[in-house]
């Protein structure tokens, strides 16, 4: 497998992902504004410290996504996953190229469905019924928003999606995080991987012997008894959808809870209506107005190809910025917040064929999570000046490691 030509050479470029202003963090840096304007794609210094083509502009996120000659196989750039190839782990099926990825995805699809998740909602609504309930029953105020709910939400969902217990959501929550921090050293991303891999890995096996109404279940039944997917296999799926379950819902909630306190107007225009259509739009626009994938989405060329403009060689990498493509000028008046307007078309989910797995799950939890707690507490705010809010600079996944709010 050959390796992408970005190499330790990125002193002085601009460095990915950019640093957010710290008047308006829910914007994207500055300088994503410039590179949509400059001809061709920018060249940057990664996190990882190699150098890659930037990928901003809204037509070139989705040729970049949808052009097989880009790929998304991780072992083209083992920096990123070396600790997990260290250990004879399975490939990542998100990290794939076709015929693979298409053979582990078409497993899993239906249990991704629109209609499956609909079918959760009930269950979703009383989780965050009693989540609730049990946050403003303590009284506790301050209370810290992303450890009383933003959290919890997701855990329980994808808890009850996998048939993980959730008493261990602590676990989940230390060692996913770990795995999201762009500082974190190599040796503690190897730890919190093998550990939460290890873990799941004894849970098939228990599953195995004791099958639940759960997509590990599932799997087993289906798809290891017919020697399609093996024990490992279906661990490392379960690992991905945990990870996955917990970062990006988490922070949309603690972050799209943020944004609402900073436009009180659209804040109650949701917690007011009752038309599920008004919620599932405001939804989408918080999904693409806040896109919390800042430092998430890498590619390496194939072929030499020609991208907005410009010549990528066979081997490059890219690095592809959902954040700037949905403030593109493809959409009117891309940096304002407007809950009633059409955002059909968004990127925060990606495209192409690695389109986020689990999106419909995603949509529900925050249709039920942002107007339930908005209902429940009409009078929620923060507390503490905005200027003390912590951000998620450090991590793959932007938002906030706490919110202090009072009601």
């Amino acid at each position: 497998m050959s390796t992408p030509s970005g190499t330790h050479d990125g002193i002085g470029l601009p460095s990915f992902p950019g640093e957010r202003s710290s008047g308006c963090p829910f914007d994207p840096p500055v300088e994503y504004t410039q590179w949509r304007l400059d001809e061709g794609l920018s060249r940057v210094r990664t996190s990882h410290g190699r150098t890659a083509w930037a990928v901003s502009r809204y037509e070139d996120v989705k040729v970049a996504l949808g052009d097989p000659r880009i790929s998304a196989d991780a072992r083209r750039y083992p920096v990123l996953t070396a600790s997990a190839q260290d250990m004879k782990m399975p490939p990542a099926f998100p990290r794939q190229d076709d015929p693979e990825h298409a053979r582990t995805r078409r497993m899993l699809t239906g249990e991704f469905t629109v209609k499956r998740m609909e079918a959760m909602r009930p269950q979703l609504r009383l989780m965050v019924d009693g989540i609730l309930e049990e946050m403003i029953g303590e009284g506790r105020q301050p209370t810290d928003l992303v450890h009383a709910y933003a959290l919890p939400v997701p855990s329980l969902a994808i808890s009850l999606l996998l048939g993980v217990p959730y008493e261990n959501h602590a676990f989940f929550q230390e060692h996913t995080s770990t795995l999201a921090r762009l500082d974190a050293h190599v040796d503690e991303r190897t730890a919190a991987r093998r550990e939460l891999f290890d873990f799941i890995v004894n849970l098939v096996k228990q599953k195995e012997s004791e099958p639940g109404d759960d997509l590990i279940s599932r799997l087993l039944a289906d798809r290891v008894a017919t020697g399609e997917l093996s024990h490992a296999e279906v661990a490392m799926i379960a690992q991905i959808l945990l990870h996955a379950g917990h970062e990006t819902t988490a922070n949309m909630i603690g972050l799209g809870t943020l944004a609402l306190l900073r436009h009180p107007d659209q804040a109650a225009r949701i917690r007011d209506t009752d038309d599920p259509g008004v919620i599932a739009g405001a939804v989408d626009e918080l999904l693409r107005y806040l896109t919390i994938a800042q430092d998430m989405v890498w590619r390496v060329a194939t072929e030499d190809l020609t991208i907005g403009g410009q010549l990528v060689c066979a081997g490059d990498l890219l690095t592809i910025s959902l954040p700037a493509a949905n403030r593109d000028p493809f959409f009117q008046d891309p940096d304002d917040l407007d809950i009633e307007r059409n955002s059909r078309g968004h990127l925060a989910f990606g495209h192409g064929i690695h389109q986020c797995l689990g999106q419909s799950l995603a949509r529900v939890e925050l249709q039920e999570a942002l107007p339930a707690l908005l209902r429940a507490l009409p009078n929620l705010r923060l507390a503490v000046p905005p200027k003390e809010v912590r951000y998620r600079h450090d991590m793959a996944t932007f938002g906030v490691h706490e919110l202090p709010v009072t009601w």
